[in-house]
């Protein structure tokens, strides 16, 4: 179940967590997968508020990238893995595709961290994880798994939020080879 149902409701978490472990580092999967052959992102829906992308934090002192990539591997299974050892997802980790700084408890987040920053309050690493041709997930209750075009999501703060809104300029680097079934 996830535990904040707001974006307000989670900053009051990240302020309260920070007040006992610093600043956090999170990370988030960027699933991209092929529908009606045009590239769409898989987001988490919470209810029928604000998208996320899965992923999960470091919690302090994990922070060797081996541990990382363990972690990172575990908690995408836990979040969407089907509950079933025969079905257990083959996450393939690629490299970071974007970093975003948080510098205060407010939902804006920068590319950078500003300068005049000297104790931010979160730093977040989007990975892009690819996908097998076919893999079974378990949705939580209380979440809607969304499959969006990558197009609607250019420049679309307002519905996908400032971070989500940014993955078409961040994959602008790659190029896809979309297949043809």
């Amino acid at each position: 179940m996830e535990k904040d149902t707001s974006v307000a409701d989670r900053l009051a978490r990240m302020k309260v967590n920070y007040t006992k472990e610093g600043m956090r580092t999170s990370f988030e999967a960027i699933l991209l997968v092929q529908e009606h052959n045009h590239p769409h992102i898989l987001l988490l829906q919470i209810g029928n508020t604000f998208c996320k992308l899965p992923g999960g934090r470091l919690k302090p002192g994990e922070n060797a990238i081996i541990l990382f990539f363990l972690l990172f591997s575990s908690k995408l299974t836990s979040k969407l893995g089907a509950n079933s050892p025969a079905l257990v997802p083959d996450w393939q980790i690629s490299e970071a595709v974007a970093i975003c700084w948080r510098p205060n408890f407010e939902t804006m987040m920068y590319p950078y961290c500003p300068p005049h920053i000297t104790k931010p309050k979160e730093c977040k690493k989007l990975f892009l994880v690819h996908l097998s041709e076919k893999e079974y997930f378990a949705v939580p209750k209380n979440l809607k798994l969304l499959a969006v075009p990558l197009f609607e999501l250019y420049d679309n703060v307002q519905r996908y939020g400032p971070v989500i809104s940014t993955i078409p300029q961040q994959l602008s680097r790659f190029q896809f080879n979309m297949i043809s079934t």
